[in-house]
């Protein structure tokens, strides 16, 4: 027979003829603890097989089957909602970066036209300084500060 402490650290395997139906007190070898055992009685009636264990065995396999189910439909409905939210992510950025485009668009289109309004004044300096004498020097300070950025621009690359 084999006995366990009760501090459940060690077993001991003991002849069954050397612990009386009374009980008796043992000491474990490992932790010094004594306590009193006594052996369980067993059952004096025969074991039977039940007869209905493969109707509950079909029955385990029905609840087992329905909770698969349903853990399947709750699992159906989180990737359901999942993809909404998805979805209405996407929305979001797509909105977003709808956003950014028209602002680069709208930046592009302007550097271009001012370029375009520089190339044009720069092309008709003559005929304007001739109607309007005053513009001489700003048209000067206008290409001087367009140098300039020019080359700071050069400089950050």
């Amino acid at each position: 027979m084999v006995i366990t402490c009760p501090c459940e650290k060690k077993q001991f395997k003991i002849d069954s003829s050397l612990i009386p139906n009374e009980g008796r007190e043992l000491q474990c070898g490992s932790c010094e603890r004594i306590w009193f055992y006594q052996p369980q009685k067993e059952s004096e009636a025969p074991l039977t097989l039940n007869n209905n264990f493969s109707t509950n065995k079909t029955e385990q396999n029905n609840d087992i089957k329905e909770k698969n189910l349903e853990i399947s439909k709750t699992l159906q409905q989180e990737k359901i909602i999942e993809a909404e939210i998805e979805k209405e992510n996407l929305k979001t950025v797509e909105k977003s970066e709808g956003k950014k485009s028209k602002l680069f668009s709208y930046l592009i289109v302007f550097i271009i036209s001012f370029i375009a309004l520089i190339i044009l004044v720069d092309t008709l300096k003559t005929p304007l300084i001739n109607v309007f004498p005053g513009l001489e020097i700003i048209l000067f300070n206008l290409f001087e500060t367009l140098q300039d950025i020019k080359l700071f621009i050069i400089d950050l690359i």
